[in-house]
């Protein structure tokens, strides 16, 4: 039996994560993610495939970022016609994600054409559309945690809980059977523990060969509770120069648990009582799914739910669904706050949002994510003079506040000690979804404590056995 891994994409960077795993004649591609960047290299690198969609006999999905998910419409209008596996909450998130992904693609270029036909320059068209989302959706097939199926017939999988957003899983892989069976386990994203909701990540116990995320490969976070000093101060020091705070964040958990703070700092009165807005449509969706899904929460979270808390502030924060309660925003000079997606400022209302408070220096805006390399949230965060915003210059004025602790990646130490909790060590581990420092910082840890670890290179194929 020939097996064989071929890195695709979120390799030697963060997004973009695709892998596909190939024993003999069967393919299964795991993940298949939107890479995220400048829109030149973002549409050059998601429209090609360097296999052919026709040919995948399943897709296992981890999660529903959308730098994991968010290539599923593509890869079915290229071809793909047969079944995605994934956990019930990701199929649900999933229906909300991709149809959002396609609405947002369409109206940015929609919006990017009426420039460049002013400028002259030639017009676009979107990486898929609404209708190629939709396709994508009736692929999807709910497993649940800890439950082998089969993707293919020499290919079986089981779903651990990665702890990372609402229904993420972390695959393992079982290829062939008896004694002669390879596991390959699939740790990307990891998250990390007693961060607010969810339950903490399930241990692997044994694999041959591990594949894993370094986005935080060589940096350790904060503890959570400093998040919530740190976004207290921020907003506090906004307010006191009657500015809005502005706080990029992805509608799926990030938003949630921002909220899930502000809620506390309101009912402990360590902030002003200001209005605040979660201005995505989608992330109001995606609290419905989080309500709908609390068998998914921890301890914590559930007790609290047993004494009727709002902890997703529900009844306290002003939730926009249409474009027309958004531009509204832009016009009221009162101080208040506006989470808004995407989470790396490379679309929909936050580009808004931001055009229309990036030069004010009373306005602050708070990073709460990781912003991949090339985006605009990139820049904001590395204090650029000046940005981009639809192809047009504008002057950062506004502060910047960066809060790395709320991250629901897995830092440096959480990241190795996964793979020490093993009972049987894997003979390699690969190291994926990172900036390059990153990834080589985890793989010199890695091999610190006696491990093998390599960073493969995109389209790179190993074989295993």
């Amino acid at each position: 039996m020939s097996v064989h891994l071929t890195f695709c994409g979120g390799v030697r960077t963060v997004t973009g994560s695709t892998h596909l795993l190939s024993v003999d004649s069967e393919h299964v591609l795991i993940d298949s993610g939107l890479f995220q960047g400048h829109r030149e290299d973002y549409y050059k690198i998601n429209s090609q495939f360097y296999f052919n969609p026709a040919q995948l006999d399943a897709v296992v999905l981890s999660h529903s970022h959308i730098d994991h998910s968010g290539n599923l419409p593509n890869l079915v209008r290229n071809g793909f016609r047969n079944k995605v596996y994934c956990t019930s909450a990701t199929k649900d998130l999933c229906k909300l994600m991709l149809l959002d992904s396609a609405k947002i693609q369409e109206e940015d270029i929609k919006f990017v054409n009426k420039i460049n036909a002013r400028k002259g320059l030639p017009l676009r068209q979107p990486l898929y559309s609404i209708e190629d989302a939709k396709g994508s959706l009736k692929k999807l097939r709910a497993v649940a945690y800890h439950k082998k199926f089969k993707a293919t017939p020499h290919i079986g999988c089981t779903f651990y809980d990665a702890g990372h957003i609402l229904g993420s899983g972390n695959p393992l892989f079982e290829v062939g059977a008896g004694r002669n069976t390879i596991k390959i386990a699939y740790a990307v994203d990891l998250g990390r523990k007693d961060i607010p909701l969810l339950r903490d990540p399930d241990n692997i116990n044994e694999a041959d060969y591990l594949i894993i995320e370094s986005t935080y490969g060589g940096r350790a976070h904060h503890q959570i509770g400093q998040a919530e000093s740190e976004l207290a101060e921020a907003i506090n020091r906004t307010i006191g120069r009657g500015g809005k705070v502005i706080i990029p964040a992805f509608a799926l958990e990030r938003t949630q648990e921002v909220v899930y703070y502000l809620s506390r700092l309101i009912r402990g009165k360590k902030i002003k009582p200001i209005p605040i807005y979660v201005d995505s449509p989608l992330a109001c969706d995606i609290t419905d799914v989080f309500l709908n899904n609390t068998d998914s929460f921890d301890l914590q979270a559930k007790e609290m739910l047993k004494e009727e808390a709002d902890i997703l502030g529900v009844n306290l924060i002003h939730y926009i669904r249409t474009a027309d309660e958004s531009k509204k925003l832009n016009f009221d000079k009162r101080p208040m706050i506006i989470i808004s997606t995407s989470g790396m400022c490379e679309s929909g209302r936050i580009l808004h949002h931001l055009r229309n408070t990036i030069e004010d220096a009373r306005n602050t805006i708070v990073v709460v994510g990781y912003m991949a390399k090339n985006t605009l949230g990139k820049r904001i965060v590395e204090r650029f003079k000046a940005v981009r915003i639809f192809g047009e210059r504008f002057m950062l004025k506004a502060e910047v506040v960066v809060i790395n602790a709320f991250s629901a990646h897995a830092d440096k130490n959480d990241l190795v000690e996964y793979v020490l909790k093993m009972k049987r060590k894997p003979k390699k581990i690969f190291v994926v979804h990172g900036d390059m420092d990153q990834s080589e910082a985890l793989a010199g840890n890695l091999r610190d404590n006696g491990l093998k670890a390599y960073i493969p290179r995109k389209f790179e194929t190993v074989t295993l056995g």
